[in-house]
């Protein structure tokens, strides 16, 4: 079969499949629009392979999400692409078109050792200094005072960014150096703050958080407000993060460096469990990876047969 005809084919089918999730599955236009994209992708990698999507092997699709893990994509991106195109061949072997569906088998994202990216700590020391001193200069303004403190609570309690963006004010205890935390599933769990933490979030509610309320009009309930007195949202979080430090750390990033520096200093996993909210230990357990590297430095330095070749004096 020519190229031209294989992508034709393709289009067709991806056309039908769309037709099929708006109309009988009732999905809204947005979300047929995230699945035939992700198909649409597949399909041209199958056609680089020579190959039609009717005729796609476990190992094109194997091959597919290699390449996209490879590509930088995030483990949450390439499982949502293989649930995709998991219901394409149910759809396509309920419609007798293939006899095989090659997505079975096919092992999940879920499964990969992926270790998290952290910042070293000289790196998060360096960044948290900066914005530091910007909220203690005599004329810093609320701006300066709440991003200080979002970064100082990121770090020092592993916040996701969905919690920093739910935090109330009722929430944070600083007479007690803890706060209480919503995460995932509406699960809440206490996490312990430490000095700076706590020193950092005093001075933007003393300082800070009053002249955005005023902002907004009246009383907030939200820990964290917007220039407007509003309830800040994911992706402004995120971006100012990202602007914090050349290093372009992402939320995510520092809640990985808290977790990953606390097990190098001898944090057993079960308290880091706790600390992040993971429901599940195997979650935590990739910490120990990532600290490994630390590990075997230590060993190097400390253990008298610990050195390599060619130390010996």
């Amino acid at each position: 079969m020519k190229v031209a005809e294989a992508a034709a084919g393709n289009v067709k089918l991806v056309r039908e499949y769309g037709a099929y999730l708006q109309v009988e599955k009732g999905l809204r236009p947005a979300s047929v629009e995230a699945y035939l994209r992700d198909l649409e992708q597949f399909a041209e990698f199958v056609e680089k392979r020579n190959g039609i999507l009717l005729t796609a092997t476990q190992a094109d699709v194997s091959g597919f999400m290699e390449r996209r893990r490879s590509d930088g994509n995030e483990t949450r991106t390439v499982a949502r692409q293989i649930s995709g195109l998991r219901g394409f061949y149910r759809w396509l072997l309920m419609d007798k078109r293939v006899a095989h569906d090659p997505t079975v088998n096919v092992e999940t994202p879920a499964s990969w050792k992926v270790l998290p990216k952290s910042l070293a700590e000289s790196e998060v020391t360096g960044m948290l200094d900066r914005t530091g001193v910007a909220a203690r200069a005599a004329d810093a303004d609320g701006i300066a005072l709440r991003d200080h403190a979002i970064l100082e609570l990121l770090y020092a309690g592993g916040l996701r960014v969905g919690e920093i963006c739910a935090l109330r004010v009722e929430d944070v205890r600083l007479d007690q150096q803890r706060a209480q935390v919503r995460g995932k599933g509406d699960k809440e769990r206490i996490v312990p703050l430490g000095r700076q933490a706590c020193e950092a979030l005093e001075a933007y509610l003393q300082r800070g958080r009053p002249g955005l309320v005023r902002l907004g009009g009246g009383m907030q309930r939200w820990m964290f407000l917007s220039v407007r007195g509003k309830q800040l949202t994911r992706q402004w979080v995120w971006e100012m993060v990202r602007g914090s430090s050349s290093e372009k750390p992402s939320p995510h990033m520092l809640r990985h460096s808290c977790a990953t520096h606390m097990v190098e200093h001898g944090a057993d996993l079960r308290s880091v469990q706790t600390f992040l909210g993971h429901a599940d230990i195997a979650t935590t357990q990739v910490y120990t990876h990532v600290a490994l590297g630390h590990l075997k430095a230590v060993h190097r330095k400390h253990h008298p047969r610990g050195k390599g070749v060619g130390s010996r004096g």
